[in-house]
């Protein structure tokens, strides 16, 4: 559970931005649309290697 703990005075819109920063930092909705359907084994490691490929190309060309 994310404790949010909001100074006397502060907008409460600044403290949600905040636990959205930390909400998305923790990455649950990640973990549970990975969860939602099976993916084998093989297919998780397939698509691993195909981003590590991608990030690797953007570093050679000097975009990231």
């Amino acid at each position: 559970m994310l404790i949010i703990p909001i100074k006397e005075g502060e907008p409460i819109d600044r403290g949600l931005k905040r636990f959205k920063k930390k909400f998305d930092k923790t990455g649950t909705v990640r973990a549970l649309r990975s969860r939602k359907q099976f993916e084998k084994p093989s297919v998780t490691r397939r698509t691993e290697i195909k981003k590590a490929v991608y990030i690797a190309k953007l570093r050679r060309e000097g975009t990231l």
